[in-house]
This record gives C-alpha cells, structure tokens and sequence, in this order.
C-alpha cells in the first residue's frame, strides 16, 4: 500500500500511467472487448488489467492520478452503442459521473462507432481490462497535464 493511492491501481496500470506523455491515451475496456488482440498494438504492446473492478470503479481509481486533457474535445470517449449512437447505458453514465467528479465540472465524453472505436484503440498508449460484464463498458482516456505551482 501506498499513502495517497488508490489501492486498486495495481503496479503495472501505475507505472504506464506515470509514463504516458500528454495526449496519449488509455484504454479501459470490459470483458467482452478484445482486449488482448488490441492491446499487442499499443505502445506498451501487453495487457494490462484491473479485474474485479467495474468500468467506473476503473475509471475513478485511473483520475484520481490522472489528469484528463482540457485542450481537446475528445479528452474521454465512449463507444456508442450500436444502431443507437446516442443511447447512454448505465455503464457509460456511471463512467459518466466519475468523470465530472474528477473534473470538478460536467463534461460530457464524446461518442465513437464501434469499429472506429477498435482502430483508436489499436492507436493508445495502453488497454486496461476490467472485470466489466455489461455490454459498452468501454472507454478512451487521454492525458493532460498537471501545470506548475503558483
């Protein structure tokens, strides 16, 4: 254990967090995505996993050391559901929520059709697996920056 960590980021989800750059992004998926195909294309090129843990359980332990990207529309995404790209499952908004309590404010995540979903993914840093069961329980994270002290 260590002070001030959430203990559900294990050594390895810490240490490709620590060494993403800003801009780079992290997958979090649910058990159906593939997970391990996807992840041998990433730059870290292995899996990475948080099992046990649902998408938001995920998601919050991921933001409460990673700082999401305030340059860009697409600092968090999700993937649509399909034939119904505006459908917001639970899962997405329990995501959802954890997002806009790490932000201190709403900002809502952007959508990506399934397929398009797979190719950004391919293009991450890292995919980390959770133990998410529902179906759309997948999402991009893209680092931003910490600023200096005042």
């Amino acid at each position: 254990m260590l002070k001030g960590i959430d203990p559900r980021l294990n050594a390895d989800v810490l240490y490709a967090l620590r060494a993403m750059g800003h801009g780079d992004v992290i997958v979090l998926s649910d058990t159906n995505f593939p997970s391990d195909s996807v992840a041998r294309d990433t730059a870290m090129g292995e899996l990475l996993r948080m099992d046990n843990l649902t998408s938001a359980e995920a998601a919050a332990a991921v933001l409460s050391v990673l700082p999401l990207d305030t340059f860009v529309d697409d600092f968090a995404a999700r993937m649509q559901v399909v034939d119904a790209p505006d459908e917001v499952p639970e899962v997405q908004a329990e995501v959802q929520a954890a997002i806009d309590a790490a932000e201190g404010k709403p900002r809502p995540m952007v959508g990506v059709e399934r397929f398009a979903f797979y190719e950004r993914a391919r293009q991450a840093y890292a995919v980390i697996q959770t133990g998410e069961r529902r179906f759309y329980g997948c999402f991009l994270l893209r680092k931003g920056v910490i600023p200096p002290d005042a």
